[in-house]
């Protein structure tokens, strides 16, 4: 099922972090904290001024967001849970984070002020 938000909401998946510490426990589902971040799957319109104006949404579809714990409304579509939240509920925009290159670097090609060879 599709949804479209009204005013101002905005619909968000959360995004699953990895569930094992660093040394190999894996974090059961019970003691897990939810995360508090997502991507935006839904827009609405935008906010309705008082002067019968829209402002219109700085949140697109497919950003990644951040918001606080305790933050919007869950519903579960098709079995699926999702936020919804009004977009001044989103503490900020982040960016997918991107595997890093396997180039390797030159550590002799950094030169740092008062440093002796």
């Amino acid at each position: 099922m599709k949804i479209r938000p009204l005013y101002d909401r905005v619909v968000v998946k959360r995004i699953e972090r990895q569930r094992t510490t660093a040394s190999g426990i894996v974090i059961p589902d019970s003691a897990a904290e939810k995360p508090e971040q997502g991507e935006v799957i839904a827009v609405g319109d935008g906010r309705l001024l008082k002067d019968g104006t829209r402002r219109p949404p700085e949140l697109k579809v497919g950003d990644h967001v951040l918001f606080g714990k305790y933050a919007g409304q869950t519903v579960k579509i098709d079995g699926e849970e999702l936020l919804v939240m009004r977009e001044e509920d989103v503490i900020g925009v982040s960016k997918p984070t991107r595997p890093r290159s396997a180039k390797p670097r030159d550590k002799r090609s950094k030169t740092f002020p008062g440093a002796t060879r």
